[in-house]
C-alpha cells in the first residue's frame, strides 16, 4: 500500500486495513487516528501532511499496523463483554432454565424497563431541538443553534451507545465519530455534521426509542406482572386462602381452581418467567442490531 501523503489518505487507508472489523472498532480506530495525526499537525504547522506523516508512520504506525494493533485489542474488549463461562447445558432444559444466569438477561430486562423513561427523553429533545432549529433558521442565532442541536444528539447517541454496550453486551463505540478539526474552516465542518449519514440516521433512532420504549416496557411489565402473579397463586392460597383466580361458573358464584389447579398456575408461571428472559435477550440482541446501524459511523470526513 502506498504510503499515505494526506490525513485522509491516511485514514481511507486504514479504514480499508480494518475492513470486515465490527464498526465500532473502525469509529474508535479512525478517530483515535485522526486525533493524534491532528495534534501533530498542530505542533509544527509549518509541516505539510506529507512531511508530517513520514514522521508519524514510524512512531505511530502505518495503517496495516494500527489496523493489527486494534484487532488485537478487540479480542479482549470482546472478551471483556461475554458473559461468565458457564458449565455447557446439553439438555433442553438445562438450556431453558441457564438463561437466568446470563448476567445479560437482566441488563437486557432492566434496558427494556428503562427505554420508556429513555424514549420519552430522547423524543422529546429530537422534537422540540427540531422545532426551535425550524424557528430559529429565520434569525441570527438559528444557525448556532442547529449546530449546537446537532452537536447534542451527537453526545446522546455516543451516550446511548454505552449503555447499550453495559446492558446489552452489543459493542458500541468509545469515541465520537470524529475529533473536532481546529484546522479545519468552521463553515467546512458545520458542512461535514450535516452531510453524514449518521447524524441523520442518529435523530431517526431517538425518535423510534419512543415507540420503541413503550413496546419494550408494556412486554416486560405485562409478562412479568403475569408470571409473578401465576408463582405467588399457590403462596396467596396457602397463607390466606385466597385464589388468585376466581370464576363464576353459570352464575352459581366465585370458584378458584383449588389446589391442583393452584399448582398447575404456579408451575406454568415459572416457565412463563424464564420464556420471558428468553425473549428478553432476543429483543436485546435485536435492539442491539438497530443501534449499532442507526448510531455507528465508519465514514472518512
Amino acid at each position: 500500500m502506498n504510503t499515505p501523503r494526506t490525513i485522509h489518505e491516511y485514514l481511507e487507508q486504514l479504514r480499508a486495513a480494518l475492513r470486515g472489523a465490527d464498526p465500532a472498532l473502525v469509529q474508535d480506530a479512525l478517530y483515535d487516528a485522526e486525533e493524534h495525526l491532528r495534534a501533530e499537525l498542530a505542533e509544527q504547522p509549518a509541516r505539510g501532511e506529507a512531511e508530517m506523516l513520514q514522521q508519524v508512520v514510524g512512531s505511530y504506525g502505518a495503517p496495516e499496523e494500527v489496523a493489527d494493533i486494534y484487532r488485537d485489542q478487540e479480542i479482549k474488549i470482546q472478551r471483556a463483554l461475554r458473559p461468565p463461562p458457564v458449565p455447557p447445558r446439553r439438555s433442553a432444559l438445562g438450556r431453558f432454565f441457564g438463561v437466568a444466569a446470563d448476567p445479560h438477561t437482566w441488563g437486557a430486562l432492566f434496558y427494556m424497563l428503562l427505554a420508556l423513561a429513555t424514549g420519552i427523553f430522547y423524543f422529546t429533545w429530537v422534537v422540540v431541538g427540531i422545532s426551535l432549529s425550524a424557528g430559529f433558521s429565520v434569525l441570527i442565532i438559528g444557525i448556532p443553534f442547529i449546530v449546537l442541536f446537532f452537536g447534542s444528539v451527537r453526545a446522546l447517541s455516543l451516550l446511548e451507545g454505552r449503555i447499550v454496550e453495559a446492558m446489552l453486551g452489543v459493542r458500541m463505540p468509545r469515541r465520537p465519530p470524529y475529533p473536532p478539526q481546529q484546522a479545519v474552516p468552521l463553515l467546512k465542518r458545520i458542512g461535514a455534521m450535516f452531510t453524514d449519514a449518521r447524524s441523520w440516521t442518529a435523530l431517526l433512532y431517538m425518535l423510534l426509542m419512543l415507540p420503541l420504549g413503550i413496546l419494550y416496557f408494556t412486554i416486560s411489565v405485562t409478562l412479568l406482572g403475569v408470571s409473578v402473579g401465576f408463582i405467588g397463586a399457590p403462596f396467596v392460597k396457602f397463607l390466606g386462602g385466597v385464589d388468585v383466580i376466581n370464576m363464576n361458573i353459570d352464575g352459581a358464584g366465585y370458584h378458584g381452581p383449588g389446589w391442583p389447579g393452584t399448582i398447575g398456575l404456579g408451575l406454568l408461571g415459572v416457565v412463563l418467567l424464564f420464556a420471558t428472559l428468553h425473549l428478553v435477550r432476543g429483543v436485546a440482541r435485536l435492539h442491539g442490531q438497530i443501534a449499532k446501524s442507526l448510531l455507528v459511523s465508519t465514514t472518512v470526513v
